[in-house]
């Protein structure tokens, strides 16, 4: 089977108390189109089911590709990103840009510092979530609408990579992966972004 991960789309930003409660931001109106860029680049593969994030930003992207599958989504709780009860959104490129000391404590695994999960019990619940889908899909192809750091962690227990946070997925960007009917897995493509050839940023 053939696992399709996908990031989500650029969400709104949600800084420190501006918000009640946890974050969970909508998209953007470049967000918006990125999905439905996202869509059109998909809708000439055969796609056999999807699962998406119970985040508004992961349900936003979904919704155009959905709509043109004409199939509702499994909204699977365990594909939460390790931030979800936090409550602020700020987007890792500010993050990283302006060295905020948030991009220090993501890096080093310190999720808990701003108000994430901690990172074993993260991984705990996303690789093995993932895996029970691809056994539950054999010979289908899945598109799995999530988080940047979903992503990273599966990839890097397929790749046997150590670090929790390896690589930058793009909006949007597709990540392919191979499973085979015994459970072994393979990483075909990394941050597909064809799509979004001539979208301003």
């Amino acid at each position: 089977m053939e696992l399709l991960l996908i990031r989500h789309a650029e969400p709104v930003r949600i800084g420190p108390g501006e918000g009640d409660g946890p974050a969970d931001p909508p998209l953007t109106e470049l967000g918006h189109q990125q999905a439905r860029r996202l869509a059109a680049w998909l809708e000439a593969e055969t796609i056999d089911h999807v699962v998406v994030s119970p985040l508004l930003r992961a349900r936003e992207t979904a919704a155009p590709l959905l709509e043109r599958l004409a199939r509702p989504p499994e909204i699977d709780d365990l594909l939460t990103e390790y931030d979800a009860r936090a409550d602020h959104y700020l987007p890792v490129e500010e993050l990283r840009e302006t060295r905020d000391e948030r991009w220090t404590a993501m890096v080093e695994g310190r999720w808990e510092d701003f108000g994430g999960e901690e990172p074993t019990s993260f991984r705990a619940r996303v690789i093995p979530r993932i895996d029970a889908i691809a056994t539950a899909h054999a010979g289908e192809r899945v598109a799995v609408v999530c988080h940047g750091g979903v992503i990273n962690v599966f990839l890097a227990d397929v790749l046997g990579i150590d670090r929790l946070l390896w690589f930058d997925p793009s909006y949007t960007s597709v990540s392919r992966t191979k499973v085979s009917r015994d459970g072994i897995r393979s990483l075909m493509t990394l941050n597909e972004t064809g799509h979004l050839q001539g979208v301003r940023s």
